[in-house]
């Protein structure tokens, strides 16, 4: 069954534990948290041709370079095009970008997390990866971010791989405050949340730019972002709060 890693846990584990990382705080927090408690962490990126992953990976590399922990592997990128799919869907073309008064179901990308583990399982039975690690919070309300997803998920990769393979969510117990202040220590302004990127700045104005202003505002932290848009945002807003992805 899927289960959370504990995350106060800091002896080192063997193996090896494929972390999908967006370049999201989240996803960065938890790629540091676990290379405190494994002995090997690759972090993975799968692109799917989303109007974002180019200033993603420009910021998520600048971050694995200056944290550079030896338990952090080289970064792994896969391929996983989705624009047959996903058409004229925003996310693909970068029109009418959910601004910062939407709603969480309009962020929501279909079937992501079924995506993002889908390719990650068989490339980590093909390297005897033993565990996949994704970074939803408590707040996550899509059905592809609940714990009866991801467990019926290893199941399924269990037989089909013919091999033992985890699901680590663990970070799905804590908010997005918790999350923030566990990373209060790390350079979180190399990390990246927006929808709509000008160049490798973030827009400031889209969804997840409030959301990443209110996160910093709600635990404290100095925001060194440099936004596009620099307007504030008011605190605690619940439908910013929830995220679609891996983090």
């Amino acid at each position: 069954m899927a289960r959370k890693a504990d995350s106060k846990q800091r002896e080192k584990k063997p193996g090896t534990v494929c972390v999908l990382a967006s370049g999201g705080s989240d996803s960065s927090i938890m790629l540091v948290d676990l290379s405190e408690r494994y002995a090997k962490v690759i972090p993975l990126y799968i692109r799917n041709g989303l109007v974002w992953e180019e200033a993603e990976l420009y910021w998520l590399r600048r971050f694995l370079k200056t944290v550079n922990r030896p338990e952090i592997r080289p970064l792994k990128i896969l391929d996983l095009p989705m624009q047959d799919v996903y058409g004229a869907h925003w996310s693909m073309t970068g029109d009418a970008v959910p601004d910062h008064a939407s709603g969480w179901e309009e962020v929501y990308l279909p079937g992501r997390n079924l995506i993002l583990l889908a390719k990650t399982a068989v490339y980590c039975g093909l390297n005897d990866i033993d565990a996949i690690a994704l970074g939803p919070l408590k707040t996550n309300l899509f059905a592809d971010s609940s714990p009866e997803f991801f467990s019926g998920f290893e199941q399924l990769a269990q037989r089909a791989l013919n091999r033992r393979l985890e699901i680590l969510t663990p970070f799905s117990h804590l908010s997005k405050q918790e999350v923030m202040e566990r990373g209060r220590r790390l350079p979180l302004d190399l990390t990246f949340s927006c929808l709509n990127p000008q160049g490798k700045r973030h827009c400031g104005a889209c969804n997840k730019c409030a959301e990443r202003k209110a996160a910093f505002a709600n635990a404290g932290l100095v925001d060194r972002t440099r936004y596009q848009n620099s307007g504030r945002v008011k605190k605690k807003t619940a439908s910013l709060q929830v995220r679609s992805s891996a983090g």
